[in-house]
């Protein structure tokens, strides 16, 4: 009979992680932004309801400009670049990881878990067509390089219990965020938008993406400066602009927004196409216009969604921003002129770094998977059941 536990003991190994009353886990997030991979090592007490982290250490390892290049042809690109690229950004990871871990103070031996969120190269929702959804940043050659267990690929087992498979931070900001009586909507603004909603009791959570975050912000931004530039700083250029009603009204238009969630999306819909459309049919319109206008569509959608999903069954709080996104002294400015009455904060004022959270709740799903326990919220992604996400390597 074949040894299924594998080299080392395999099944032993996990057995011994799960029974563990803490582990130390590195969380590593790429976004549809596709600027670099955040890295959070954690301190992770429990599992479940009474699971705690604890940031160790944050770290962004932003993407030398000819990977990023290749991430942005890898999303219309041949299947050889996709291929290629899935083992080239493992590597990457896993260097990202090493690298944190070593900021930390710690040796990969001191490490228990990896989780990789992965890169997006595409994602279809229901209804978009077959529901299906890439990330790319192969986990086996994390753990090869790394000696670590990984987990990865955590959207797929919620597509496959007919869930939209995003978005998956809702389970992990209730861990990380909730607090008795009190109702927080964690808002993050990364390439899409996309906002938890944190009750006291799981049975509350649910989530969705709102829409555009700053990918067409951005996308603009590489076309104004012929790619000499990524993004709109600080929302400088966009502060410049005056928003255009009718461009606006046109954009808020789109069949996205007033679908009721269970939602998702991704730059499929709000990405370099549309941006590049945007520019094409308002050529009188200035740079700085147009960067207005996307930048009070990001702010626009996020408090139409809050007004049609959140509060007619939420009394809330607070909205707390994180994400590139609350880096924008301009569009959050925006965001708390639509949310009159109520606070906005970032997770910072949480005791979470705003750049770190997406990475810590990976790691805080690591844990939960490494534990048997469902990582996703069907609440949020419309699965049916709740399911164990992700794929190990050992």
């Amino acid at each position: 009979m074949n040894n299924v536990s594998g080299h080392g003991g395999g099944l032993d190994r996990l057995a011994k992680l799960a029974n563990k009353g803490s582990r130390t886990v590195v969380g590593l997030m790429s976004g549809t932004s596709h600027d670099g991979v955040d890295a959070a090592v954690a301190k992770v007490y429990g599992a479940g309801a009474s699971a705690k982290a604890e940031l160790v250490r944050h770290r962004h390892e932003p993407y030398p400009a000819a990977l990023r290049e290749r991430v942005a042809e890898a999303f219309d690109g041949p299947t050889r670049l996709v291929c290629e690229l899935n083992f080239e950004l493992g590597g990457f990871f896993a260097d990202a990881a090493l690298a944190a871990i070593s900021e930390a103070g710690l040796s990969p031996s001191d490490v228990d878990l990896i989780g990789s969120h992965g890169q997006t190269i595409h994602h279809i929702p229901p209804g978009a067509g077959i529901p299906s959804t890439l990330q790319i940043g192969e986990g086996a050659v994390i753990a090869a390089r790394t000696g670590i267990v990984t987990v990865s690929d955590f959207r797929t087992a919620d597509i496959a219990a007919g869930g939209q498979g995003a978005p998956l931070t809702p389970l992990a900001d209730w861990i990380l965020f909730r607090e008795s009586g009190e109702v927080t909507v964690v808002v993050n603004i990364g390439g899409i938008t996309n906002l938890s909603v944190v009750t006291e009791e799981l049975s509350g959570v649910t989530g969705f993406d709102t829409g555009p975050g700053n990918s067409l912000i951005d996308e603009a931004v590489r076309i104004f400066t012929d790619g000499r530039m990524g993004y709109d700083d600080d929302g400088a250029m966009a502060a410049k602009g005056r928003p255009d009603d009718s461009l606006t009204r046109s954009l808020m238009a789109h069949p996205y927004f007033s679908q009721p969630p269970p939602k998702s999306t991704g730059r499929e819909l709000f990405g370099k196409a549309l941006a590049e459309g945007v520019i094409a049919d308002n050529p009188d319109m200035s740079p700085e216009d147009i960067l207005c206008t996307f930048t009070r569509l990001t702010a626009l959608s996020l408090r139409d969604a809050f007004e049609r999903s959140v509060r007619p069954a939420t009394k809330v709080d607070r909205i707390a921003l994180c994400g590139g996104g609350a880096r924008n002294g301009f569009l959050v400015s925006l965001i708390e002129g639509l949310f009159k009455g109520v606070e906005v904060v970032t997770v910072d004022a949480l005791g979470v770094p705003s750049m770190a959270r997406e990475a810590l709740c990976f790691a805080v799903l690591t844990n939960e998977t490494i534990c048997g326990n469902a990582g996703n919220a069907p609440a949020a992604t419309g699965a049916v059941r709740p399911a164990i996400l992700g794929k190990i390597s050992l």
